[in-house]
Order: C-alpha cells, then sequence, then structure tokens
C-alpha cells in the first residue's frame, strides 16, 4: 500500500501501528539510548573478557577466581545495551517505552549510589569516580524521561503533527 505525501509531511498507511518516525527521529531520547548502549557495551565487554584484570585493580582484594562475578555482571549490561540498541529509534519517555526507561533508571541509580558510598568510604579507588558520575548522570536523564516525558530536540516540533 503507498504512503500518501501531503505538505512535505509523511503520512503512515493506515496499517502501521503508533507514530512513525522518519529517521533520523527528532527525539533526544534516540541519542540518550545510543549513549548509553556504548557505554554498557564498552563497559560489559570490558568485564566479559578481561574481569580477571580488572575487578582486582578495582576492588582490593578480590580473588581472581571469582572473575565469574564480573562476567555475570558483563552479561546483564551486554543485554541492556542490545535493549538500548534495538530502542534506539523509538519514542522513550513518559507512557512511552516505559520498561525499558525504568530498567535504565534503575541500573544507573543503583550503580551511581552503590559507587557513591564506596568512594565515600574510602573503598574504591578514585578513579572510580568517572564512573559514579556518569551512572547519576545517565540516572537524572533516565528519571527525567520516565516522569516527564520524550524531550523534543527542537521546540516546535511534536511527534505525530506536521
Amino acid at each position: 500500500m503507498p504512503t500518501r505525501r501531503r505538505r512535505d509531511r509523511f503520512v503512515p498507511p493506515a496499517f502501521l501501528p503508533g507514530p512513525v518516525l522518519p529517521y533520523p527521529s527528532p527525539v533526544i531520547s534516540t541519542f540518550v539510548s545510543r549513549l548509553s548502549a556504548a557505554v554498557l557495551l564498552l563497559a560489559g565487554l570490558t568485564l566479559l573478557f578481561a574481569a580477571d584484570a580488572v575487578l582486582p585493580a578495582v576492588v582490593p582484594g578480590f580473588p581472581r577466581s571469582a572473575s565469574w562475578l564480573g562476567q555475570l555482571l558483563a552479561a546483564a549490561w551486554l543485554g541492556l545495551a542490545a535493549v538500548n540498541w534495538l530502542q534506539r529509534a523509538a519514542l522513550l519517555g513518559g507512557i512511552y517505552g516505559r520498561p525499558v526507561v525504568m530498567a535504565n533508571a534503575v541500573l544507573y541509580l543503583v550503580s551511581g549510589l552503590g559507587l557513591l558510598r564506596a568512594l565515600i568510604d574510602g573503598a574504591a579507588p578514585r578513579a572510580m569516580w568517572v564512573a559514579c558520575v556518569i551512572a547519576l548522570a545517565f540516572a537524572i536523564v533516565y528519571g527525567a524521561l520516565m516522569l516527564r516525558g520524550p524531550f523534543d530536540r527542537l521546540r516546535n516540533t511534536e511527534i505525530g503533527k506536521g
């Protein structure tokens, strides 16, 4: 079924559900999803293949024989990175994509607060401040997406209106 065109506006066929966003999406959540996927992919691959080297450096006294714990964490991070990558073109925020936004918000909030506590207690190296700031920044962004809704890149851009 061909699409109808009216005044340079894309009108999807009637059988497609929901708003169909032309690529690239005018919503900032696509940038957030891609950035989150990249961060989780990098951290997940690092822990997956070098957990026995990374974990003892980050956690003093961590036994090399327990590197499988890091690999389990890497599996979770890689899974969420895949979800973020697959949802990169979807509208996220408010009621849209709530499970993805909630999963990311919880992951980054718990990670950021756990790192913050370890850093304040002196149990983690100072270099972990970078990971803490990144996690808390993502927690704030995903919390705002969950409570406020999608962020428009342009003020006058509205999804579904031409």
